[in-house]
Protein backbone atom coordinates (compact mmCIF):
# COMPACT_ATOMS: atom_id res chain seq x y z
CA UNK A 1 0.00 0.00 0.00
CA UNK A 2 0.96 3.52 -0.85
CA UNK A 3 1.97 5.97 2.36
CA UNK A 4 -0.47 8.89 2.22
CA UNK A 5 2.21 11.10 1.56
CA UNK A 6 3.08 9.10 -1.75
CA UNK A 7 -0.41 9.28 -2.40
CA UNK A 8 -0.27 13.03 -1.86
CA UNK A 9 2.72 13.27 -4.42
CA UNK A 10 0.92 11.70 -7.00
CA UNK A 11 -1.79 13.77 -6.82
CA UNK A 12 0.23 17.05 -7.25
CA UNK A 13 1.91 15.10 -10.30
CA UNK A 14 -0.93 14.57 -11.99
CA UNK A 15 -2.30 18.06 -11.85
CA UNK A 16 0.57 19.61 -12.74
CA UNK A 17 0.86 17.12 -16.22
CA UNK A 18 -3.03 18.43 -16.35
CA UNK A 19 -2.33 21.86 -15.84
CA UNK A 20 0.59 21.81 -18.72
CA UNK A 21 -1.64 19.87 -21.26
CA UNK A 22 -3.78 22.82 -20.86
CA UNK A 23 -1.39 25.86 -21.00
CA UNK A 24 0.76 24.34 -23.73
CA UNK A 25 -0.38 26.57 -26.16
CA UNK A 26 0.17 29.95 -23.94
CA UNK A 27 -2.00 32.04 -26.48
CA UNK A 28 -4.41 29.42 -27.56
CA UNK A 29 -3.53 30.75 -31.30
CA UNK A 30 -6.74 28.98 -33.28
CA UNK A 31 -9.06 31.17 -30.60
CA UNK A 32 -7.07 34.33 -30.51
CA UNK A 33 -5.37 34.98 -33.98
CA UNK A 34 -4.35 37.69 -36.02
CA UNK A 35 -5.94 37.28 -38.95
CA UNK A 36 -10.05 37.45 -39.48
CA UNK A 37 -10.32 34.53 -41.74
CA UNK A 38 -8.45 32.18 -38.96
CA UNK A 39 -10.52 34.61 -36.79
CA UNK A 40 -14.42 33.58 -37.70
CA UNK A 41 -13.04 29.88 -38.04
CA UNK A 42 -12.17 29.81 -34.57
CA UNK A 43 -16.04 31.61 -34.03
CA UNK A 44 -16.75 28.16 -35.59
CA UNK A 45 -16.20 25.67 -33.35
CA UNK A 46 -16.75 27.79 -30.21
CA UNK A 47 -20.28 28.06 -31.76
CA UNK A 48 -20.63 24.28 -32.32
CA UNK A 49 -18.59 23.26 -29.22
CA UNK A 50 -21.20 25.14 -27.23
CA UNK A 51 -24.00 23.44 -29.42
CA UNK A 52 -22.73 20.32 -28.65
CA UNK A 53 -22.37 21.07 -24.90
CA UNK A 54 -26.23 21.42 -24.65
CA UNK A 55 -26.23 17.83 -24.85
CA UNK A 56 -23.30 16.59 -23.34
CA UNK A 57 -22.95 18.53 -19.90
CA UNK A 58 -26.93 17.64 -18.85
CA UNK A 59 -25.51 13.94 -20.02
CA UNK A 60 -22.76 13.93 -17.36
CA UNK A 61 -24.72 15.78 -14.79
CA UNK A 62 -28.14 13.39 -14.91
CA UNK A 63 -25.43 10.66 -15.48
CA UNK A 64 -23.98 11.52 -12.09
CA UNK A 65 -27.10 12.26 -10.41
CA UNK A 66 -28.48 9.19 -10.95
CA UNK A 67 -26.05 6.98 -9.53
CA UNK A 68 -25.69 9.02 -6.51
CA UNK A 69 -30.03 8.75 -6.13
CA UNK A 70 -30.39 5.54 -7.20
CA UNK A 71 -27.75 4.03 -5.14
CA UNK A 72 -28.04 0.85 -3.58
CA UNK A 73 -27.66 2.13 -0.05
CA UNK A 74 -30.75 4.72 -0.54
CA UNK A 75 -33.63 2.75 -0.11
CA UNK A 76 -36.38 5.75 -0.13
CA UNK A 77 -35.29 5.89 -3.62
CA UNK A 78 -38.52 5.33 -5.83
CA UNK A 79 -38.83 2.30 -7.50
CA UNK A 80 -40.97 1.33 -10.25
CA UNK A 81 -39.92 -2.37 -11.94
CA UNK A 82 -42.86 -1.98 -14.50
CA UNK A 83 -41.53 1.27 -15.64
CA UNK A 84 -41.44 1.44 -19.50
CA UNK A 85 -42.44 4.41 -21.39
CA UNK A 86 -43.04 8.07 -20.55
CA UNK A 87 -43.92 10.43 -23.83
CA UNK A 88 -42.44 13.60 -22.52
CA UNK A 89 -39.23 11.91 -21.73
CA UNK A 90 -38.89 10.15 -25.60
CA UNK A 91 -39.98 14.21 -26.88
CA UNK A 92 -37.03 15.42 -24.84
CA UNK A 93 -34.57 12.83 -25.38
CA UNK A 94 -35.21 12.85 -29.56
CA UNK A 95 -36.31 16.80 -29.96
CA UNK A 96 -33.14 18.53 -28.36
CA UNK A 97 -30.84 16.83 -30.15
CA UNK A 98 -32.77 17.16 -33.44
CA UNK A 99 -32.68 20.98 -33.60
CA UNK A 100 -28.86 20.69 -32.08
CA UNK A 101 -27.87 18.62 -35.50
CA UNK A 102 -30.12 21.23 -37.65
CA UNK A 103 -28.35 24.05 -35.84
CA UNK A 104 -25.03 22.08 -36.64
CA UNK A 105 -25.93 21.17 -40.25
CA UNK A 106 -27.21 24.54 -41.15
CA UNK A 107 -23.87 26.45 -39.36
CA UNK A 108 -21.59 24.19 -40.84
CA UNK A 109 -23.38 24.44 -44.05
CA UNK A 110 -22.85 28.73 -43.86
CA UNK A 111 -20.10 28.65 -42.81
CA UNK A 112 -18.17 25.92 -45.11
CA UNK A 113 -19.25 28.65 -47.93
CA UNK A 114 -18.14 31.43 -46.12
CA UNK A 115 -15.48 30.37 -45.44
CA UNK A 116 -14.51 28.46 -48.87
CA UNK A 117 -10.34 29.21 -49.31
CA UNK A 118 -10.96 30.08 -52.59
CA UNK A 119 -13.54 33.17 -52.24
CA UNK A 120 -12.22 36.50 -52.60
CA UNK A 121 -12.09 38.12 -49.20
CA UNK A 122 -15.48 40.73 -48.38
CA UNK A 123 -14.22 42.41 -45.33
CA UNK A 124 -10.92 43.30 -43.55
CA UNK A 125 -12.72 42.14 -40.02
CA UNK A 126 -15.54 42.31 -38.40
CA UNK A 127 -16.21 45.85 -38.21
CA UNK A 128 -14.61 46.96 -41.74
CA UNK A 129 -15.80 45.92 -45.33
CA UNK A 130 -13.42 45.65 -48.18
CA UNK A 131 -12.67 48.94 -49.89
CA UNK A 132 -13.39 48.23 -53.93
CA UNK A 133 -9.95 49.60 -54.86
CA UNK A 134 -7.79 47.65 -52.76
CA UNK A 135 -5.96 44.83 -54.80
CA UNK A 136 -5.02 41.50 -53.15
CA UNK A 137 -0.89 40.56 -52.70
CA UNK A 138 -0.36 37.82 -54.72
CA UNK A 139 2.07 35.49 -52.76
CA UNK A 140 2.57 32.08 -55.13
CA UNK A 141 4.29 29.33 -52.60
CA UNK A 142 6.02 26.27 -53.36
CA UNK A 143 6.32 23.32 -51.07
CA UNK A 144 9.70 22.11 -51.62
CA UNK A 145 11.64 19.06 -49.92
CA UNK A 146 11.73 20.60 -46.81
CA UNK A 147 11.70 24.43 -47.26
CA UNK A 148 9.06 26.95 -48.51
CA UNK A 149 9.97 28.84 -51.61
CA UNK A 150 7.42 32.18 -51.99
CA UNK A 151 7.32 34.28 -54.90
CA UNK A 152 6.00 37.81 -55.43
CA UNK A 153 5.18 38.72 -58.72
CA UNK A 154 4.03 42.15 -58.35
CA UNK A 155 7.39 43.12 -56.88
CA UNK A 156 9.89 40.72 -58.82
CA UNK A 157 11.21 38.99 -55.58
CA UNK A 158 11.43 35.39 -54.08
CA UNK A 159 12.19 34.06 -50.75
CA UNK A 160 12.76 31.09 -48.67
CA UNK A 161 11.12 30.15 -45.49
CA UNK A 162 10.56 34.10 -44.71
CA UNK A 163 6.95 35.60 -46.10
CA UNK A 164 5.80 39.18 -45.33
CA UNK A 165 2.43 41.04 -45.85
CA UNK A 166 1.05 44.05 -45.37
CA UNK A 167 -1.51 44.49 -42.34
CA UNK A 168 -5.03 44.69 -43.36
CA UNK A 169 -4.62 44.23 -46.94
CA UNK A 170 -5.86 40.86 -48.26
CA UNK A 171 -3.50 38.16 -49.20
CA UNK A 172 -4.23 35.70 -52.38
CA UNK A 173 -1.92 32.54 -52.38
CA UNK A 174 -1.47 30.26 -54.77
CA UNK A 175 0.08 26.81 -54.19
CA UNK A 176 1.88 23.78 -55.77
CA UNK A 177 4.46 21.48 -54.35
CA UNK A 178 7.50 20.05 -56.65
CA UNK A 179 7.43 16.31 -55.52
CA UNK A 180 5.36 15.67 -52.64
CA UNK A 181 2.04 17.03 -51.12
CA UNK A 182 2.53 19.15 -48.60
CA UNK A 183 0.16 21.64 -46.25
CA UNK A 184 0.40 25.44 -45.84
CA UNK A 185 -0.66 26.45 -42.44
CA UNK A 186 -0.41 29.60 -40.51
CA UNK A 187 -2.66 29.61 -37.48
CA UNK A 188 -3.02 32.97 -37.13
CA UNK A 189 -3.72 33.33 -40.44
CA UNK A 190 -6.61 30.98 -42.14
CA UNK A 191 -7.03 26.92 -42.28
CA UNK A 192 -4.56 25.10 -43.41
CA UNK A 193 -4.54 23.96 -47.43
CA UNK A 194 -2.85 21.61 -49.46
CA UNK A 195 -0.44 22.48 -52.06
CA UNK A 196 0.29 19.26 -54.35
CA UNK A 197 2.25 18.39 -57.47
CA UNK A 198 1.11 19.47 -60.66
CA UNK A 199 -1.91 21.36 -59.12
CA UNK A 200 -2.42 24.54 -57.81
CA UNK A 201 -4.79 25.51 -54.70
CA UNK A 202 -5.82 29.10 -53.37
CA UNK A 203 -6.32 30.66 -50.73
CA UNK A 204 -7.46 34.20 -49.50
CA UNK A 205 -6.47 35.42 -46.18
CA UNK A 206 -5.60 38.66 -44.63
CA UNK A 207 -3.82 39.47 -40.90
CA UNK A 208 -5.28 42.04 -39.15
CA UNK A 209 -2.04 42.45 -36.13
CA UNK A 210 1.46 43.66 -36.75
CA UNK A 211 4.22 40.74 -35.80
CA UNK A 212 5.89 37.28 -36.10
CA UNK A 213 3.72 34.53 -36.37
CA UNK A 214 4.58 30.82 -37.57
CA UNK A 215 4.16 28.94 -40.02
CA UNK A 216 4.16 25.59 -40.92
CA UNK A 217 4.06 21.88 -43.28
CA UNK A 218 1.52 20.55 -41.56
CA UNK A 219 1.26 17.40 -43.52
CA UNK A 220 3.70 14.56 -43.29
CA UNK A 221 5.90 14.85 -46.22
CA UNK A 222 9.10 12.75 -45.45
CA UNK A 223 12.16 12.55 -42.93
CA UNK A 224 12.70 16.56 -43.21
CA UNK A 225 9.18 17.30 -42.32
CA UNK A 226 9.65 18.56 -38.36
CA UNK A 227 11.88 21.67 -39.97
CA UNK A 228 9.62 22.80 -42.29
CA UNK A 229 8.70 25.73 -40.24
CA UNK A 230 9.13 29.38 -41.64
CA UNK A 231 8.34 32.99 -40.07
CA UNK A 232 5.07 35.17 -41.64
CA UNK A 233 5.51 38.57 -40.84
CA UNK A 234 2.65 41.09 -40.18
CA UNK A 235 3.88 44.59 -41.02
CA UNK A 236 2.74 48.03 -41.64
CA UNK A 237 2.80 49.48 -45.26
CA UNK A 238 6.40 51.15 -44.74
CA UNK A 239 7.64 48.38 -43.16
CA UNK A 240 6.23 46.04 -45.63
CA UNK A 241 8.28 48.07 -49.19
CA UNK A 242 11.25 48.64 -46.55
CA UNK A 243 11.56 44.75 -46.46
CA UNK A 244 10.51 44.39 -50.41
CA UNK A 245 13.55 47.03 -50.87
CA UNK A 246 15.80 44.94 -48.48
CA UNK A 247 15.22 41.66 -50.37
CA UNK A 248 15.86 43.25 -53.63
CA UNK A 249 18.95 44.82 -52.21
CA UNK A 250 20.77 41.72 -50.16
CA UNK A 251 18.48 39.20 -52.76
CA UNK A 252 20.54 36.57 -55.63
CA UNK A 253 18.77 36.16 -58.82
CA UNK A 254 16.64 32.87 -59.08
CA UNK A 255 16.83 30.92 -62.15
CA UNK A 256 15.91 27.55 -63.50
CA UNK A 257 19.38 26.65 -63.10
CA UNK A 258 19.41 27.83 -58.65
CA UNK A 259 15.70 26.57 -58.34
CA UNK A 260 16.98 23.32 -59.57
CA UNK A 261 19.61 23.39 -56.93
CA UNK A 262 17.21 24.47 -54.85
CA UNK A 263 14.81 21.56 -55.07
CA UNK A 264 17.68 19.23 -54.28
CA UNK A 265 16.21 17.30 -50.58
CA UNK A 266 17.54 19.58 -47.78
CA UNK A 267 16.49 20.36 -44.04
CA UNK A 268 16.17 23.16 -41.85
CA UNK A 269 17.10 26.00 -44.73
CA UNK A 270 18.45 29.41 -43.28
CA UNK A 271 16.06 32.10 -45.02
CA UNK A 272 17.19 32.72 -48.52
CA UNK A 273 15.99 35.82 -50.54
CA UNK A 274 16.14 36.51 -54.27
CA UNK A 275 16.01 40.12 -56.12
CA UNK A 276 15.42 38.79 -59.32
CA UNK A 277 13.12 36.24 -60.46
CA UNK A 278 12.82 34.87 -63.66
CA UNK A 279 10.00 35.21 -65.78
CA UNK A 280 7.37 32.69 -65.56
CA UNK A 281 9.40 30.23 -63.33
CA UNK A 282 6.79 29.80 -60.98
CA UNK A 283 4.53 28.63 -63.61
CA UNK A 284 7.24 26.27 -65.18
CA UNK A 285 7.06 24.94 -61.84
CA UNK A 286 3.43 24.12 -61.75
CA UNK A 287 3.33 23.03 -65.24
CA UNK A 288 6.20 20.62 -64.45
CA UNK A 289 8.82 21.78 -67.32
CA UNK A 290 11.25 23.91 -65.69
CA UNK A 291 14.31 21.83 -66.89
CA UNK A 292 15.47 22.19 -70.69
CA UNK A 293 13.38 20.02 -73.03
CA UNK A 294 10.98 19.45 -71.28
CA UNK A 295 7.15 19.38 -72.08
CA UNK A 296 4.97 21.42 -70.07
CA UNK A 297 1.44 19.85 -68.55
CA UNK A 298 -0.97 22.50 -70.52
CA UNK A 299 1.51 22.16 -73.35
CA UNK A 300 0.57 18.62 -73.28
CA UNK A 301 -3.53 18.82 -72.50
CA UNK A 302 -3.49 21.45 -75.25
CA UNK A 303 -2.36 19.01 -77.59
CA UNK A 304 -4.14 15.86 -76.13
CA UNK A 305 -7.88 18.93 -76.31
CA UNK A 306 -7.06 19.31 -80.29
CA UNK A 307 -6.70 15.72 -80.87
CA UNK A 308 -3.81 14.15 -78.90
CA UNK A 309 -1.82 12.27 -81.84
CA UNK A 310 -4.53 11.97 -84.42
CA UNK A 311 -4.26 16.15 -84.51
CA UNK A 312 -0.61 15.24 -84.65
CA UNK A 313 -0.87 13.30 -87.89
CA UNK A 314 -3.34 15.72 -89.46
CA UNK A 315 -0.84 18.49 -89.01
CA UNK A 316 1.97 16.56 -90.85
CA UNK A 317 3.59 15.71 -87.48
CA UNK A 318 5.70 12.84 -87.46
CA UNK A 319 5.87 12.70 -83.46
CA UNK A 320 7.04 9.56 -81.50
CA UNK A 321 4.86 7.62 -79.46
CA UNK A 322 6.67 8.62 -76.00
CA UNK A 323 5.90 11.72 -77.24
CA UNK A 324 5.36 12.77 -73.54
CA UNK A 325 8.53 12.15 -72.36
CA UNK A 326 11.34 15.16 -71.34
CA UNK A 327 13.44 13.41 -74.11
CA UNK A 328 10.81 14.19 -76.89
CA UNK A 329 10.16 17.76 -76.20
CA UNK A 330 12.39 19.45 -78.56
CA UNK A 331 11.05 17.37 -80.86
CA UNK A 332 7.53 18.01 -80.12
CA UNK A 333 7.79 21.97 -79.60
CA UNK A 334 9.86 22.75 -82.58
CA UNK A 335 7.80 21.37 -85.40
CA UNK A 336 4.74 23.11 -83.92
CA UNK A 337 6.48 26.08 -83.76
CA UNK A 338 7.98 26.56 -87.44
CA UNK A 339 4.32 25.79 -88.26
CA UNK A 340 3.21 28.49 -85.88
CA UNK A 341 0.56 25.69 -84.67
CA UNK A 342 -1.17 25.99 -81.45
CA UNK A 343 0.09 24.47 -78.73
CA UNK A 344 3.92 25.69 -79.32
CA UNK A 345 5.37 28.72 -77.70
CA UNK A 346 2.15 30.33 -76.69
CA UNK A 347 1.76 27.60 -74.30
CA UNK A 348 5.00 28.01 -72.82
Amino acid sequence: MLKTKELRGLAWLAAAVSMASLTGCDKAVVLNPAGDIAAQQGQLVVTATVLMLIIIVPVILLTLLFAWKYRQSNTEAEYDPDWHHSTMLELVIWTVPLFIVIALGALTWIGTHKLDPYRPLDRIDAARSLPTNVEPLEVQVVAMDWKWLFFYPEYGVATVNELAAPVDRPILFKLTATSTMNAFYVPDLAGMIYAMPGMQTQLNAVVNKPGVFPGMGSHYSGAGFSGMTFKFHGLSDSDFTHWVEKTKAEGKPLDRATYLALAKPSERDPVQRFSIVEKDLYDKVLNRCVEDGQICMRQMMAINAMGGEAYAKAVGLNLPRDMCSADSGPLVLAPLDARGLPGATTLQ
